[in-house]
């Protein structure tokens, strides 16, 4: 903290003294953007001068030298100020989540060249199965609600868009090979054709990899394999069409709850999770993952002339999750799940803009279409035979309409005001079977425990509901010189709520609840020079609590009702500096606090993150050494907030790169890669999992408590050659 305080307070004092000098040649705004170099080039992320809000681009550069080639895409968001997340099993080997300013992976939109992807049942996203960080060329973060443009089912705490691979005008092929700790293995292919085609029209990307690995947990076991492709055509100079499609099949074997017992870890066995023994309830074979994912899209960028432009996407992606896990007490004919998560989105992202010498109009719509199938079945781990009454089964589409208009008002050179407004509606049709009181129960009729079946009543229940809100934004950006400028941003984001609203008996519902709103509040300043990249801004968010419920006297139905709100705030910084011969510093801090309005911290809030990185790059070589600070958090214990105390982690990964130049005949370049994460071997506690009785806390835990763990320093080497 010291540190960045001490470079924050030069770099503004040095801009402050050029400013008198820069405000002369305002007009100058756009030359800054080709005079920027390694300060900018080789920072991990950083904002820019455009930003109208809390932005960080991560880039390319980190994701192919700075994460390992197993890597999900949630390692890439590591970077930027008040993001983290946790890899149990070792990175890339499990559904880790991120968490930003203080608010968990579902109060976020995450989506992939602009095209927002989610679980349809609550919005939660999959790090293991969606786009692998290789399959990605970085990310742009905005940790806010963003503007009316911004687009997705929970805007309510900021957005992520990952962005697909840079096509490259030569061809190229390189072939990756990796091994490292845990028996991990990495073979891929990735073929580049550069420009072909009449007048070079034509440009394609393809990328295929299998990985495999023991994991670090005992028997986790994991296998995927993922392919991508990237395909451009240039229509004409003022058209072009592109296709993605990516696929992927992950298979493992991990339990339900992924976490390391207590008991084992004062005992100092981190990893023991799953038994080699056929005969205990957490064998492995009676725990195990079948994800296939896809995600396709074709879009249209076409400049109509007049300033106007149209960019349109037609999008289309999958998520199937066969998932079979048993109790970790018990082997019977019940003891084990049969679950299935599944569902094919399809939709159309449509944007428009026109620019003239008043300003930038951006309009649009977002269609997007869900169809689900979800149920879960006692089963028996033996053989997989389930019961005749499933917990639950349903079906349910969801139909989401976003659309926005914005003016972006140029009202000098130098000062820009963009007022804005989004509608959006999600509407959600409902389809539940009878069951055995998992979710809506019999319908009417007898559920027998010992036979496992239902006598009468209805076989199914449908229900309709729908959420509609509005939400403005108002943003102010001026260009203080031609290397720094400012903004201010109030703006609204929502959330919409989890299906299980209609989980409950007879899926009767007296009053239903509104989606989750927030309202934020923020300024910034972003500041380059040759040796300088910073940004800092401070930030207030106002979040609506999660809803709880109480039974109507009358009906007996459930009426839900917010908690109460939530406080989000504090202040955070990113920073660049060069400082000769080859070496950078980057480093970034987030101080703040996320409360409950009771005063009571949000479960997984820390009150501070910090990152410091250390670059070197030159004559082939390109060493990253980054150390990542989560300051101390609290979890719950069902109800009881801070119910435990999670002690600050700390964890660092070092990456060293040395590129080759023709080492050999028909060899373009030959890179190797030394990885090493987690270096110092950390066994930090980082989470609870589940807690091991309904009254274990920090103060009085219990050996049953499971706990989220840090696995163990993992070493990795990389061999990519190009040809």
């Amino acid at each position: 903290m010291a540190l960045l305080t001490a470079l924050l307070q030069t770099a503004f004092a040095h801009a402050a003294e050029e400013a008198g000098a820069n405000m002369a040649g305002a007009t100058a705004v756009v030359e800054i953007r080709s005079a920027l170099n390694t300060a900018s080039s080789s920072a991990p992320s950083k904002s820019n001068l455009d930003a109208r809000s809390a932005l960080s681009e991560v880039s390319d550069q980190f994701v192919r030298d700075f994460t390992s080639p197993i890597a999900d895409y949630s390692q890439l968001l590591q970077m930027a100020p008040g993001m983290f997340s946790y890899s149990p099993n070792g990175v890339g080997l499990g559904d880790n989540k991120t968490t930003m300013r203080g608010l968990s992976d579902s109060n976020s939109v995450i989506s992939f060249d602009g095209i927002p992807f989610n679980d349809t049942n609550g919005v939660s996203h999959h790090a293991w199965v969606f786009f692998p960080s290789q399959f990605t060329s970085g990310a742009v973060i905005d940790r806010s609600p963003g503007s009316a443009a911004t687009i997705g089912q929970a805007t309510y705490g900021g957005s992520i868009n990952l962005l697909s691979r840079d096509l490259e005008s030569q061809q190229r092929t390189s072939a990756t090979g990796s091994y490292g700790a845990w028996n991990t293995s990495l073979a891929g292919l990735e073929h580049e054709t550069g420009q072909f085609g009449p007048n070079g029209s034509s440009n394609l990307l393809f990328n295929l990899q299998e990985m495999k690995s023991d994991g670090y947990q005992t028997y986790n076991k994991q296998k995927r394999d993922a392919a991508s492709l990237k395909y451009r055509y240039q229509v004409s100079d003022d058209t072009a069409v592109t296709l993605f499609s990516s696929w992927l099949n992950l298979t493992n074997n991990t339990p339900n709850i992924k976490g390391v017992s207590r008991a084992n870890y004062d005992m100092g066995d981190y990893r023991d999770l799953l038994s080699g023994d056929p005969a205990s309830p957490k064998y492995w074979g009676f725990n195990f993952y079948d994800i296939t994912t896809a995600f396709n899209y074709v879009g249209v960028t076409t400049n109509l002339g007049g300033g106007w432009k149209l960019e349109d996407k037609a999008y289309v992606y999958r998520y199937w999750n066969q998932q079979k896990y048993n109790s970790a007490t018990a082997i019977n004919a019940t003891s084990a799940v049969d679950k299935l998560n599944s569902y094919l989105t399809k939709g159309n992202l449509l944007r428009v803009s026109q620019e003239s010498p008043f300003g930038v109009l951006r309009t649009g719509v977002w269609y997007d279409y869900a169809n689900s199938f979800r149920y879960q079945i006692p089963s028996d781990p033996r053989s997989w035979v389930d019961v005749s009454t499933p917990n639950f089964t349903e079906r349910y589409k969801t139909t989401t309409v976003q659309p926005y208009f914005e003016y972006e008002f140029h009202l000098t050179p130098t000062l820009r005001i963009t007022p804005g407004v989004k509608y959006a509606s999600y509407k959600q049709d409902f389809h539940h079977l009878q069951d055995n009181g998992g979710a809506v129960g019999p319908l009417g009729g007898v559920y027998n425990k010992n036979t496992g079946k239902i006598t009468g009543g209805a076989p199914y229940v449908d229900n309709s509901v729908t959420y509609t809100d509005t939400m403005p934004s108002l943003d102010v950006h001026y260009q203080l010189a031609s290397n720094w400028s400012i903004y201010a941003q109030v703006a609204r984001g929502d959330q919409i709520p989890s299906t299980g609203v209609f989980d409950t008996p007879n899926a009767k519902v007296t009053t239903t609840p509104n989606a989750t709103k927030s309202t934020t509040s923020q300024v910034g300043s972003v500041y380059q020079t040759e040796q300088w990249n910073l940004s800092a801004d401070v930030y207030h968010i106002r979040l609506d609590s999660p809803y709880s419920s109480s039974i109507d006297p009358v009906t007996g139905n459930p009426v839900y009702f917010l908690n109460g709100s939530e406080i989000s705030q504090g202040v955070e910084a990113e920073g660049t500096v060069l400082l000769g011969g080859g070496f950078s510093v980057y480093a970034n801090a987030t101080v703040g606090s996320t409360k409950y309005d009771t005063g009571k911290w949000v479960a997984g809030a820390p009150g501070d993150t910090e990152t410091l990185g250390l670059n070197y790059q030159k004559n082939g070589w390109n060493t990253g050494l980054f150390v990542k600070r989560v300051g101390k958090v609290y979890a719950d214990n069902g109800a009881t907030h801070e119910a435990y105390n999670i002690d600050p982690v700390t964890l660092a990964n070092l990456f060293v790169n040395y590129r080759v130049k023709s080492p050999m005949a028909m060899v373009k370049q030959a890179k190797l890669q030394f990885g090493v994460n987690n270096l110092f071997n950390n066994h930090s506690i980082v989470d609870i999992a589940a807690a091991g009785t309904k009254t274990s806390s920090s103060a009085a835990p219990s050996q049953a408590d499971l706990l989220t763990v840090l696995p163990a320093r993992s070493v990795s080497m990389t061999l990519i050659v190009d040809f």
